[in-house]
């Protein structure tokens, strides 16, 4: 049995976590914190599941790693100072493993993963996501981590920058700009998760979408990411290597 605990059990992704990890066989929850309660709590976890905020993860982990437990981390923010971070203080605990992953999803995985493959054959592309109205940052981790995939195999492939003939804007009309990709953020009440990559040339565009309809959609990736993390010390960005994708 593998004992799992869980930061921010009282939030919709974390008592999500809870739910499915009870009704796993091979997996025992031990407990669920929330804000401001005491971690000791969860000292005889193999595994902590952290679904909190972008203020508070970093010190959710320091903490884990400082007892020796493995994390697997859904929470959105991260920066490549934040994994820096993370690497340096995993240095000193070399038997210990950190999961973070900016999507869950099967589908959403798979979905930056096409985008990839298809950013070498076009000549431009744009993305567009789509969360309720409470998510903290923006743009998603997910279309932060798509941007840089598709900015990463447009430069491989020797591609020029996305065309862009705009000269005046109000400001922000264009998105945020990641590595050169232009990301648009949408936040609304009924919304879960979604986001969809625009790619074009002349005469045709290819859009490659994804949704989420119910946070019960990210289970599968988590459950995995908890059954795998054991035996991957260090840092681990993303659930592409669990699928088979790397």
């Amino acid at each position: 049995m593998i004992k799992v605990g869980v930061f921010g059990a009282k939030g919709r992704m974390g008592s999500e976590v809870c739910r499915v990890v009870e009704a796993a066989e091979d997996l025992e929850l031990v407990g669920g914190i929330g804000p401001g309660q005491d971690r000791s709590a969860l000292e005889g976890a193999d595994v902590i599941v952290d679904f909190t905020q972008p203020d508070a993860v970093m010190d959710n982990l320091a903490w884990a790693i400082d007892h020796d437990i493995d994390t697997v981390v859904g929470t959105s923010g991260f920066t490549a100072e934040k994994y820096d971070a993370l690497r340096a203080q995993l240095a000193d605990h070399p038997t210990t493993g950190c999961l973070v992953a900016p999507n869950f999803g099967i589908g959403a995985v798979l979905m930056m993963h096409f985008a990839e493959q298809a950013a070498r054959f076009f000549e431009s592309v744009e993305i567009i996501e789509l969360h309720h109205a409470h998510k903290a940052d923006a743009p998603s981790g997910t279309a932060v981590a798509t941007a840089e995939k598709i900015a990463a195999a447009r430069s491989a492939a020797g591609l020029p920058a996305v065309p862009d003939a705009t000269t005046q804007e109000m400001a922000g009309a264009r998105g945020a700009t990641v590595d050169g990709i232009h990301v648009h953020s949408v936040r609304l009440p009924g919304l879960v998760a979604h986001q969809q990559v625009m790619l074009g040339s002349l005469g045709e565009t290819l859009t490659i979408k994804h949704d989420s309809f119910d946070r019960a959609s990210f289970m599968a990736g988590v459950l995995a990411g908890v059954r795998s993390i054991g035996s991957r010390p260090g840092l681990t960005v993303g659930i592409e290597g669990l699928l088979g994708l790397q």
